[in-house]
């Protein structure tokens, strides 16, 4: 954790997730990096080049809508940040009970947001929250979701949300890791 939350409470962590998760994409867009952008401001994990190796799994990636939501790939990949498997370790086999966590972690991850949004696609996400999918990349479109909120609330409320819950999911694995064994 970063010393500006080292004495926050675990309610308080997962809420400013929340809100800097929610902030950044009104602000800025990017669902995927606004997750990792949270998700590093508050915990201190999640590197310069994992930010920026994100940008391009933004709305579905490549802004199309058809594949995973950037911001539930930006928390798997926080997730992966911790406990995903080295380049070291790719080839030796070492670490094996580490990076199952990380596929343990981003399955509850996964499971939540597809109870909550019906699905992992962005495509999925946008029809429950403006009633269709948008072509980001048609200035029409584009101006359509924006005018339904895209950027206004919904994809912000989306980013505070994984923001929140993998900050949870990461709280509650620290926890577990540093208690004693009985």
């Amino acid at each position: 954790m970063t010393s500006n939350t080292a004495e926050m409470t675990k309610k308080e962590i997962i809420e400013k997730a929340y809100a800097l998760a929610y902030e950044n994409e009104h602000l800025y867009g990017c669902c995927s990096q606004c997750v990792l952008a949270a998700i590093q401001d508050v915990m201190g994990i999640v590197d310069d080049a994992t930010f920026q190796a994100a940008h391009g799994l933004a709305g579905g990636g490549a802004l199309m809508a058809g594949g995973t939501c950037g911001a539930l790939a930006g928390g798997m990949m926080a997730i992966s940040s911790v406990y995903g498997r080295s380049r070291e370790d790719f080839t030796n086999g070492q670490n094996v009970q580490l990076y199952k966590q990380s596929y343990k972690l981003s399955k509850q991850l996964y499971n939540r947001f597809v109870a909550e949004y019906g699905g992992p696609l962005c495509a999925v996400v946008q029809t429950r929250l403006v009633g269709r999918p948008h072509n980001m990349w048609d200035r029409e479109d584009y101006a359509a979701f924006e005018a339904a909120g895209g950027h206004l609330d919904k994809c912000p409320s989306v980013t505070g949300n994984v923001a929140a819950c993998t900050v949870e999911l990461l709280l509650e694995a620290q926890e577990k890791a540093e208690q004693p064994k009985s």
